[in-house]
């Protein structure tokens, strides 16, 4: 029997490129069976390259439950999540990431990344983009002044 969720995100994702909105992704996010928010790639009609499905259902998501974390949530992704959206499903706590098609999948169809896992491999001296590092002890004290900040909330 077809999942619901991902068959709604499936939807979500052929509409977005018929429409001519982004990308051939789409995800939802849903707490106890109900959808809290979806989202499509919207990185060339926002001109924003973090305007992935997931990043934009996330953000709505948290929007919804008033919250930076979705702990008990599952996100329904039509596709493998690249670094970034893994990296935000990650600190956004969901509990479970439902996922259609592969990274191999989106890389056939022209959505390679690839080359950022292969980053994360190399020393930052050897990265493709230079990484320069600059002003450490004066940047430091801001996680100082994190450290004695007595209202924090912690993340």
């Amino acid at each position: 029997m077809p999942n619901p969720f991902m068959k709604k995100a499936i939807e979500l994702a052929v509409e977005n490129v018929r429409t001519g909105r982004g990308g051939p992704f789409a995800a939802v996010v849903v707490k106890d069976g109900r959808i809290l928010a979806e989202g499509t790639n919207r990185v060339t009609s926002t001109n924003d390259p973090t305007a992935h499905a997931e990043m934009v259902a996330i953000r709505e998501a948290c929007r919804t439950v008033g919250h930076f974390q979705l702990t008990g949530c599952e996100i329904y992704t039509t596709c493998e999540p690249c670094p970034m959206c893994l990296g935000a499903i990650y600190w956004a706590r969901l509990a479970e990431v439902f996922y259609a098609s592969t990274g191999k999948d989106a890389a056939a169809a022209g959505f390679d990344d690839s080359f950022i896992y292969e980053q994360f491999e190399q020393p930052i001296s050897g990265r493709k983009i230079p990484m320069i590092q600059l002003m450490r002890e004066e940047a430091l004290q801001a996680f100082r002044a994190w450290e004695q900040k007595a209202d924090k909330i912690p993340y």
